[in-house]
């Protein structure tokens, strides 16, 4: 879930609270409401809903006071455990699983407002049916209010590799719903997903128009695209939404840009309905099954590894590197080939800043000696850099002088600097990777975890 910016602020003043706990022999009615007081500060500000915090704040001092300290437990740690839990079941608890599994054609029917990002997510969807869960998606689309609707689905459809139904905007929704439901039954469809028109508000209109399609379609899932960005109005539009339909399920989109929260953590009090997905950035793999207990991990600044995990094994080429494994084993030189071949994989990945949003908060501070600005850019640019140098010079680096440099330079279109640069951070890399060749993997980590001890905000 690439949420870093939309969380940082939240989880910088959460993080601050449970270092003004932590110290105490055990956790009283004085300090745990003051710890409160900095919560409901914290919640607010990321415009999370009045009556979702007042909720929550109740639950946690419940289950706060009087908790002595187990083991070696500070009561920082036991105060940030009951947040945790009950942060994870203000979204939901478990994670809501998409319902596929029947009769096909499963029929997926996306509402939202104008501008949620429903199109793409419908694209998302097709593109992580297909990849995740085998089956085949028929797409379609019932907005015949807006010309470029229809096209735009079509491209994304194909872009995900999945199917696409023809609409026209002289068509009535309704009439292209069942005619889109009768072919995905005559081709044996597994999945049918079905895009429809938005509004800028809320009307009664769209809603009659939404609930007869629900009619129509009878859809297993009625998924609420809802943008983060809007925070308290998009938690009104929830609300509206939740009263005129049958809601199984929330797709948050734009979780990556400069949205404060609320949303995340009020949608699920708000409509009773699991929020099933994230939806990060504009590529079509940018769509991420919902975890409460991660998400609730990555506010408290605990980080996702178990996502860090999933993305490592869904985009990481295992054959290069189990290649690169048996070459370092050998003693053989890790060159700029290989330097290149992580470089991809992490732009695979989502890039630095997507790898740093999954760490804890406090190794991601360690990493954050990474120069400002290590993002995606940056690593397009040291990939342009080493595409710029003959197939000779990646394969042994020594011989990159002065004048090879201005002419890698001027190739990739950066000044020398950023040549030399690259060759350092290459340096550094080749270092480690000779370490591990020589078996000195156990001095590696042992080497780590005399830094970690050096962490900030390691308690």
């Amino acid at each position: 879930m690439g949420c870093g910016a939309m969380l940082e602020h939240l989880t910088a003043r959460l993080s601050g609270v449970i270092k003004r706990i932590r110290g105490e022999a055990r956790l009283t009615e004085a300090n745990v409401q003051e710890a409160l007081r900095e919560v409901r500060l914290a919640l607010l500000e990321a415009d999370v809903a009045l009556p979702v915090v007042k909720a929550f704040l109740e639950r946690v001092k419940e289950k706060a006071l009087g908790q002595e300290v187990i083991g070696s437990l500070t009561p920082g740690q036991a105060f940030v455990g009951v947040v945790h839990e009950e942060l994870r079941a203000l979204m939901g608890g478990e994670a809501g699983e998409l319902r596929v599994e029947v009769r096909p054609p499963a029929v997926v029917l996306l509402a939202g407002l104008q501008g949620a990002g429903k199109t793409t997510t419908a694209g998302k969807l097709a593109k992580w049916l297909r990849e995740q869960k085998r089956r085949r998606v028929l797409t379609v689309s019932t907005d015949v209010y807006r010309p470029a609707a229809i096209e735009q689905l079509a491209q994304v459809t194909a872009a995900a590799e999945a199917d696409w139904f023809p609409s026209r905007a002289d068509e009535t929704p309704l009439t292209i719903a069942e005619k889109a439901l009768a072919e995905a039954k005559r081709r044996l469809y597994d999945v049918l997903i079905v895009d429809t028109a938005g509004r800028l508000a809320v009307d009664e209109e769209m809603m009659a128009e939404i609930q007869a399609l629900h009619t129509v379609l009878q859809p297993h899932e009625t998924l609420f695209v809802l943008d983060a960005m809007l925070g308290q109005d998009a938690v009104q539009s929830a609300r509206a939404f939740a009263e005129a339909l049958p809601l199984t399920g929330v797709i948050l989109t734009k979780l990556d840009g400069d949205a404060r929260g609320g949303a995340a953590l009020s949608v699920r009090f708000v409509t009773g309905a699991p929020i099933k997905f994230v939806g990060v950035g504009e590529k079509l793999g940018g769509l991420e099954p919902f975890s409460p207990e991660r998400m609730a991990g990555r506010i408290l600044g605990m980080g996702d590894i178990v996502g860090l995990v999933e993305a490592a094994r869904r985009e990481v080429d295992a054959e290069k590197a189990k290649a690169l494994a048996r070459k370092i084993e050998a003693g053989k030189g890790f060159d700029l080939n290989d330097f290149r071949d992580q470089i991809v994989q992490l732009r695979k990945m989502g890039g630095m800043n997507a790898l740093l949003d999954k760490l804890p908060a406090s190794m991601a501070q360690w990493v954050g000696q990474i120069p400002a600005g290590a993002d995606d850019r940056m690593i397009r640019r040291l990939q342009g850099i080493i595409d710029s140098m003959t197939p000779e010079e990646r394969a042994h680096p020594e011989i990159i002088k002065a004048r090879r440099k201005q002419r890698i330079a001027a190739g990739a279109g950066v000044t020398v600097q950023e040549v030399n640069r690259l060759l350092r951070q290459f340096d550094e890399t080749q270092r480690l990777m000779r370490q591990l060749g020589k078996g000195g993997l156990n001095r590696l980590l042992r080497g780590m975890g005399g830094r970690w001890g050096r962490f900030p905000g390691r308690g």
